[in-house]
């Protein structure tokens, strides 16, 4: 066992006991990135929602703090304000990941964390002497600069994460999104009231952004190969354990980064298609979850959440403590290496996804404000149990191309997000009576459907090998070595999690 002194040691180019390759050291290196890359996502999802908690004091002064400004928006400039932030966000998934796979996922993900931080800084003095126009030039400002957060979080665990710990090591870093919506959403109300006003919503988020970026830019690196003090033996660890390549060529081994994206090859992967629409499904369930869920509980149960901060955080809640959990059941599920990586990924997916849609099928059925603590349960599990996604098709995009996670993230994520918007514009083109319960019902079986469908097509076409377009020919490349690759392309499905990282 690894006492504190242990854990320092990882900090040291000697600290750590000789271990084999097939064993990484308890606490190292990679463990350290991923507390930065937690850190970053909860910060880059505080700067997310800022403005959905924020704007509830900004327009309505009584409910706060009343010693600041009120500004006259109404509903329809405040929908607008909340969805800019997206508008950009699309946009830069796709150019996201090329760079971050070109320059390195560092300096994206700092990038976009920083412009991000400093342009919240600025919030308050743009809403002063620009109004809401200004606000939400910034806010689609700020959606371009997180657009390259995810694709850069992709690449940069596609060099850290070694196969065995892929799924445990994802997961905890994306868990980070939600703990930062978690811890956003339950003190924003709290400091809006205060002294400090509305106003250090934004600083307060905006600060703890500059503050991760001195940590990142301090400690973090983009591969093994750059750090300086990751000892030998953890290193061989990630690269035995890590990312297939194709061998060095009689020219010399040719890093990632200077491989051409196979974009034929990529849109006409049936697996690779398969994740795409996945992942569009996982959106249009999600974001009409967290959208037109409190809209349904104020106008059919009576109960208006997003005026209160613990309650609409509940369900962020559930989701970071049920990741931990899907981690510790996987650990468990695999301890003796028995599970196939395909059966692993698929099954987390399916509680991730069709558990949610038996909640949301039920949630059609309640009606009456007599039944708001079952309504308030499901709706938590709904959102918490998603998690599992974490395990199954999220971390799909570095099973399929190590080499190319980053980009293949940014489309995947592009289109999803996409879908991100059109679900809510098709919810109130259903719902035409926000008091109809019979219309609610219609939204969450077609929701339930993109669930149902997404996951069962993930079933049977989705797959956990590296594909051949993962290692791009070189001019140097013989056609037999293409060939070899090209055979092995579905080996390994149905092997153990462990003898598939060896692969």
């Amino acid at each position: 066992m690894f006492g504190l002194s242990g854990c320092c040691d990882c900090l040291q180019r000697s600290g750590y006991q000789q271990i084999s390759i097939g064993h990484g050291p308890r606490f190292g290196v990679r463990h350290i990135q991923c507390i930065l890359v937690f850190c970053g996502l909860a910060v880059a999802y505080a700067l997310r929602v800022n403005l959905s908690v924020a704007i509830v004091a900004m327009t309505d002064r009584n409910a706060t703090n009343p010693d600041f400004e009120e500004f006259n928006w109404d509903e329809s400039i405040k929908s607008y304000l909340l969805s800019s932030f997206f508008w950009g966000y699309v946009v830069t998934q796709v150019p996201g990941g090329y760079l971050s796979h070109k320059y390195g996922a560092k300096f994206t993900f700092l990038w976009g964390i920083l412009i991000c931080s400093l342009l919240a800084l600025l919030t308050p003095f743009c809403a002063e002497i620009g109004g809401w126009t200004l606000v939400l030039a910034l806010r689609a400002t700020q959606g371009l600069c997180q657009g390259m957060i995810f694709p850069s979080t992709h690449t940069f665990l596609s060099k850290w994460a070694p196969a065995e710990e892929r799924g445990r090591l994802v997961t905890y870093c994306y868990s980070g999104a939600q703990f930062g919506t978690v811890i956003m959403l339950t003190i924003s109300g709290f400091i809006a009231s205060s002294w400090m006003g509305w106003p250090s919503i934004f600083y307060i988020s905006g600060f703890g952004g500059l503050l991760w970026c001195i940590f990142w830019y301090l400690y973090s690196y983009s591969t093994p190969a750059d750090h300086p003090t990751i000892t030998q033996n953890e290193r061989r660890y990630i690269e035995t354990f890590g990312p297939p390549r194709r061998q060095p060529s009689v020219g010399g081994r040719r890093e990632s980064s200077d491989m051409r994206t196979p974009w034929c090859q990529i849109f006409t992967s049936v697996p690779f298609l398969t994740l795409l629409i996945v992942h569009c499904a996982n959106n249009w369930g999600f974001w009409t979850l967290l959208t037109e869920i409190p809209t349904y509980m104020k106008n059919i149960l009576g109960i208006d959440i997003r005026n209160n901060g613990p309650l609409s955080a509940l369900p962020y809640f559930a989701m970071t403590v049920l990741a931990f959990l899907f981690i510790f059941i996987a650990d468990i599920l695999n301890r003796n290496g028995a599970m196939p990586l395909a059966f692993s990924r698929k099954l987390f997916n399916t509680l991730g996804m069709w558990i949610p849609m038996v909640a949301l099928i039920g949630l059609g059925y309640i009606t009456t404000s007599q039944s708001t603590k079952l309504a308030i349960t499901l709706l938590t599990v709904a959102v918490g149990v998603n998690a599992a996604t974490y395990l199954g098709f999220q971390v799909n995009h570095i099973d399929l191309s190590p080499n190319f996670a980053g980009t293949l993230m940014g489309l995947t994520n592009c289109a999803a997000n996409i879908m991100s918007i059109i679900a809510p514009l098709t919810v109130g083109l259903i719902v035409t009576d926000e008091e109809n319960p019979l219309q609610w019902r219609i939204v969450f079986y077609i929701t339930a459907g993109f669930y149902f469908l997404g996951n069962l097509l993930f079933l049977i076409c989705g797959r956990t090998s590296p594909r051949t377009w993962n290692f791009p020919a070189t001019d140097s490349d013989s056609h037999s070595d293409y060939s070899s690759l090209s055979s092995n392309d579905n080996l390994n499905e149905t092997e153990p999690l462990q003898h598939h990282s060896n692969s």
